[in-house]
């Protein structure tokens, strides 16, 4: 029987017509992009510009940043950016920071919402929890009188003539104006703080920039790597919160009536005692808000007796610190803090992750 189909030839390519763009039509997209990022430096308000970059620069905590989808990634990279700069910073996912990872911001830090139209659910979520951990807000958006703007400390308005999309709708001008923006900051924040070759090489270990430095830069490094193996040796007295600083609150206390000392004092959770200060459990950011979806109003009856985790992960004051940083890290999950007890389980401290990584762990 013969084929019902002739046999393909493998080395011609499809006879369809492939899909075509001319350069004309290339080249008129660039200069409509060229317009729309013109337009962010014709219209950018320096005083607002300038508020942001001297809060950065002068902010005594981490400035951590945070955003949504292409946000988010805008974000991330200008975090990234100033980290390379020597400048204390990090990315913030808002969806695990509504699960626990807001426990890394005290009242001593910044945090930065990159958002384009100020109406995202996430960020909007976020806001009252930060402002309980007494942190200081700033909106960077695009659209005027928007929500988030509303409800933080300062706003930074990024003017947007429109997406190159032709649409409108696809984040692409946005986002290119937001990296503009922050990377231009970090830049001004470079040179607000006298950073030298010496100090960004330092920063960048290998690839061109790395291989690049002298033998000076190099017992330079030595030096700073000595530095933080000494910071490696330290022991968990040596990081830990003051006895002031620590949110204590007793096994029959209403959750209602500690949330002031779950969210002022930092730490991210409650350590409960008994009379004699033995360590009960911990109750989270995490756990509050895991007793309210499951709860709702309910919340008003609970002590933080019957929703503290008993038995939590500990760690005694003479133990090195860097033991602390792996035990925080180690499965089933990681946490974010350590009660500091004695032998006889008597609570003397807090250990977080937030002040081993101040102190250069």
């Amino acid at each position: 029987m013969g084929s019902l189909h002739p046999p393909l030839d493998l080395s011609s390519p499809p006879s369809k017509n492939p899909l075509e763009i001319s350069e004309s039509t290339l080249l008129q997209l660039f200069k409509s992009q060229q317009d729309h990022l013109n337009f962010i430096f014709q219209n950018l308000d320096l005083t607002q510009t300038l508020a942001f970059t001297q809060t950065l620069l002068n902010s005594p905590g981490t400035n951590f940043l945070t955003g949504v989808g292409k946000s988010g990634f805008v974000a991330h990279k200008i975090s990234q950016t100033l980290v390379s700069l020597g400048i204390r910073s990090a990315f913030l996912s808002p969806l695990d920071a509504l699960h626990g990872d807001i426990g890394a911001l005290s009242s001593r830090d910044t945090l930065v919402l990159f958002s384009k139209s100020g109406s995202t659910e996430e960020l909007l979520r976020l806001v009252p929890c930060v402002r309980a951990k007494g942190a200081y807000l700033i909106a960077v958006t695009s659209v005027e009188g928007n929500a988030l703007a509303s409800i933080c400390d300062m706003n930074v308005h990024l003017p947007l003539e429109k997406e190159l999309c032709p649409f409108d709708l696809a984040p692409v001008t946005s986002t290119a104006i937001q990296m503009v923006f922050g990377d231009t900051v970090a830049i001004a924040l470079m040179g607000a703080r006298n950073l030298t070759k010496e100090d960004y090489t330092a920063n960048h270990l290998l690839g061109g920039l790395g291989k690049a430095r002298s033998s000076r830069k190099m017992l330079s490094l030595h030096y700073c790597l000595q530095s933080a193996s000494q910071n490696m040796l330290c022991n968990v007295k040596d990081v830990m919160k003051k006895q002031d600083e620590l949110p204590i609150c007793r096994e029959g206390d209403m959750i209602t009536d500690q949330l002031v000392e779950l969210t002022s004092k930092g730490c991210g959770c409650l350590l409960v005692i008994d009379d004699e200060y033995h360590l009960i459990g911990t109750f989270t950011d995490g756990d509050l808000h895991r007793t309210l979806k499951a709860s709702g109003e309910g919340i008003f009856k609970l002590t933080v007796g019957e929703m503290c985790k008993r038995k939590p992960r500990t760690i005694g004051p003479d133990a090195m610190a860097v033991e602390a940083m792996q035990k925080m890290e180690s499965p089933p999950s990681p946490v974010q803090f350590l009660p500091v007890i004695n032998h006889q389980n008597v609570l003397i401290s807090i250990v977080t992750l937030h002040g081993l990584v101040s102190a250069g762990l």
